[in-house]
């Protein structure tokens, strides 16, 4: 049976800067707090968490032959931050280059593919944010990172800058210890910067955060929102000022999440000019396409005033 020294070999040779293996076996503290934070009404209009609530509570419901959890980490950090653009208008740099879903997927089936070359019977699932699995919780069993104040999970080596994304796999293999330690302490950095007070502790209010209200909320924000920051696409407060950003950050060799030279150095001008036709050639291939043109231009009409 192949090991899970030789994956791991093969999934750092693909770029993929953290990985580990977990156990796939249920996961009822995190189911039932997924359900607690949905009754909450905490996930404000995305309803397509409660469409496929179970299948993220109990990963065997969402792939029953289910055996092993490799999860990844992409580093997605290009050593630059809000100060290198131009303009006032600000954009979260996850989405600086191109859609992570495609690069991350990319790799996984090319790790899927070299391990059914020799194993052929091996049935696998390759993951990215938009499957019903709970990223975060399998990065932590797999060991990780830690889940961070600010919701994101933490790595000692890179911070919070990493996408994360799964191979499922119906094979046992040797399995990590989970991240059991919390290295938060007792800082709250992140839930002190927050301008719209969508952080407690290791929970998020979705219908206050930024990220939100800029990508995911359709329609005219709501009323009196007028303290997005100049944010237009997402929201980076909250990992700007965690420590271990700032201490741990390294620039990711990944060439796909360069930044687009024209978020970079378009002014508030250009941005105010945006047209449909800009919209579709700027981002194409890019997540900013998640808020779609008319999402995007109201963002930047929400920020007039800078």
């Amino acid at each position: 049976m192949i090991s899970s020294k030789s994956i791991k070999k093969k999934a750092k040779e693909l770029g993929f800067h953290k990985v580990g293996i977990a156990k796939a076996e249920p996961t009822p503290k995190e189911k039932t707090d997924l359900e607690s934070w949905l009754m909450q009404g905490r996930h404000a209009t995305m309803e397509w968490i409660v469409k496929r609530k179970k299948e993220r509570g109990d990963i065997q419901t969402y792939f029953p032959e289910a055996k092993s959890v490799i999860s990844i980490g992409l580093n997605y950090f290009v050593g630059k931050d809000q100060s290198n653009i131009h303009s006032d208008y600000k954009l979260s740099n996850y989405a600086w280059g191109d859609d992570y879903h495609d690069v991350i997927k990319k790799r996984l089936f090319q790790l899927l593919g070299w391990i059914k070359e020799t194993h052929q019977d091996v049935k696998g699932v390759v993951c990215t944010d938009t499957s019903p699995v709970m990223d975060k919780v399998w990065a932590q069993r797999a060991g990780l990172g830690w889940l961070g104040k600010h919701t994101n999970l933490i790595t000692r080596d890179h911070g919070s800058w990493l996408f994360f994304g799964e191979l499922i796999l119906d094979i046992e293999l040797d399995y990590d210890a989970p991240f059991n330690d919390d290295l938060c302490g007792s800082c709250t950095a992140c839930i002190d910067a927050c301008p719209t007070q969508a952080l407690d502790e290791y929970q998020i209010d979705a219908g206050k955060c930024i990220s939100y209200l800029t990508i995911e909320h359709r329609g005219k924000l709501p009323e009196n929102q007028n303290d997005l920051q100049g944010w237009i696409y997402g929201c980076d407060i909250c990992q700007d000022i965690c420590p271990w950003n700032e201490k741990f950050s390294e620039t990711s060799n990944i060439p796909e999440f360069q930044p687009r030279q024209e978020i970079l150095n378009w002014t508030n001008e250009d941005w105010q000019n945006l047209d449909e036709d800009k919209f579709r050639k700027l981002f194409k291939g890019s997540a900013v396409k998640r808020t779609k043109f008319v999402g995007l231009k109201r963002n930047i009409e929400n920020n007039s005033s800078l």
